[in-house]
């Protein structure tokens, strides 16, 4: 194991070395709230791309909202001058995510350096996630009223049959378990029509493709949902997954991409209790879809600090007080052995029993109360196997959101709103 202290940016030298050869570099969080995390992930990404060549980031976030910023990002028509603005249009509880001033600084970085650029050497910004059915519907509408009025039929079939449950489509997921709602069919054929026309080159058709994809997904992940367990968190991580896949083709055989999302997402889950759970994770997917050698995955984590959060779901934001890291937790161990800023590389001989059993790794979503400190927000981890390297920040603080015209999210599963 490498431990390098983080201080100039020549610091992650060893991490830019240790993902040279990798396709797909997943960068996560120990939260969706700290300052920290957006901004040292900001400073790997940069490199990634103008040193390395990395061809997009794929974020825990809706299609739609991100094809605004990736349409401002590469400079594309109609897109909006200034990143910030596709970000403060951000209306999906929780806004802060990705509208933030961390994220608006890395996009209007992205921005600056594709225009000096051609169109085909563009770094791109895309969602991964599966929440936006209504959004995506909408999209879909748009495109086909201009390219394809003719297939406009099987969108319209798609949305009737969701239009009863409007806009608390998780009413949806539980009609469909005790009288004849599934949507299925509708959905399926919504699908095969954007996927003839994907077939065709063009941004706007893969666009178009990728949110039929999201409807088709959304209507598992409800119908999954409203029967608890594991299965609509793996409907949600596979559809994350199934997109990185897509975009990697769009891009080329030797296209490569950088994600960001939550440690949970991110860290290889069996290397966690998830895996007796019967979860998985998008780190799992990608090194078991591409080789663990073409899969460089990068956890974070702190000791104490400052986090933006909400008490409970779709409650407004606030700047929360992260307590002292637990007794026998990852966190407290190396708040007691590592200078307050590193980067750890895992592998080799020399890797402690703290990297290589099972220690409790902490975890905070966008729902979070400290008070549960004492037997909640951990999870047991592997770390060693879970993440290929590891950022730590001994002290963190709290991000800055944008403003936004903030809507009811989505419930998620495990743990709190990742």
């Amino acid at each position: 194991m490498l431990v390098q202290r983080l201080g100039a940016p020549s610091d992650f030298d060893p991490l830019l070395e240790r993902v040279r050869d990798a396709r797909i570099v997943m960068i996560g969080e120990a939260t969706h709230g700290t300052y920290d995390y957006y901004r040292l992930r900001e400073q790997v990404t940069r490199r990634l791309i103008a040193e390395q060549g990395f061809d997009f980031v794929a974020v825990e976030g809706d299609w739609p909202d991100c094809d605004r910023v990736h349409r401002s990002v590469v400079g594309a028509p109609g897109g909006l001058a200034d990143p910030l603005v596709a970000l403060e249009r951000f209306e999906r509880w929780p806004t802060w995510m990705w509208a933030n001033a961390e994220v608006a600084r890395f996009c209007r970085w992205l921005r600056a350096w594709n225009l000096e650029r051609s169109e085909g050497e563009r770094a791109g910004f895309h969602g991964l996630d599966v929440y936006s059915l209504w959004e995506s519907m909408q999209a879909i509408f748009d495109y086909l009223g201009e390219e394809d009025p003719a297939s406009l039929e099987a969108a319209q079939e798609a949305y009737r049959c969701f239009e009863p449950y409007g806009k608390q489509v998780e009413e949806y997921g539980m009609a469909s378990r005790f009288v004849s709602a599934r949507c299925e069919e509708e959905v399926v054929r919504l699908l095969a029509r954007t996927r003839e026309q994907a077939a065709a080159d063009g941004p706007d058709r893969f666009s178009a493709w990728q949110n039929a994809e999201v409807v088709a997904g959304a209507e598992r992940y409800y119908r999954a949902m409203v029967g608890g367990g594991p299965e609509s968190w793996n409907v949600r991580d596979i559809h994350m997954a199934d997109t990185l896949d897509r975009l990697l083709d769009r891009y080329g055989p030797d296209a490569r991409g950088v994600v960001w999302a939550h440690n949970t997402h991110v860290g290889d889950a069996r290397a966690t209790e998830m895996a007796a759970d019967g979860m998985v994770n998008i780190g799992q997917l990608a090194r078991e879809r591409h080789g663990r050698d073409a899969v460089a995955l990068i956890g974070f984590g702190s000791y104490r600090g400052t986090v933006v959060a909400a008490p409970r779901w779709g409650s407004p934001a606030e700047t929360m007080v992260v307590p002292p890291a637990r007794e026998g937790s990852v966190e407290r161990r190396l708040h007691e052995l590592m200078p307050d800023r590193a980067v750890l590389v895992f592998g080799g001989e020399d890797q402690p029993e703290w990297v290589t059993g099972e220690v409790d790794h902490r975890a905070i979503g966008v729902v979070y109360d400290p008070s549960f400190e004492s037997w909640g927000n951990y999870v047991p981890t592997r770390l060693g196997e879970r993440y290929d390297a590891f950022v730590w920040c001994d002290e963190t603080t709290a991000l800055h959101p944008l403003p936004a015209l903030v809507t009811p999210g989505e419930m998620e599963t495990y743990p709190a709103g990742v």
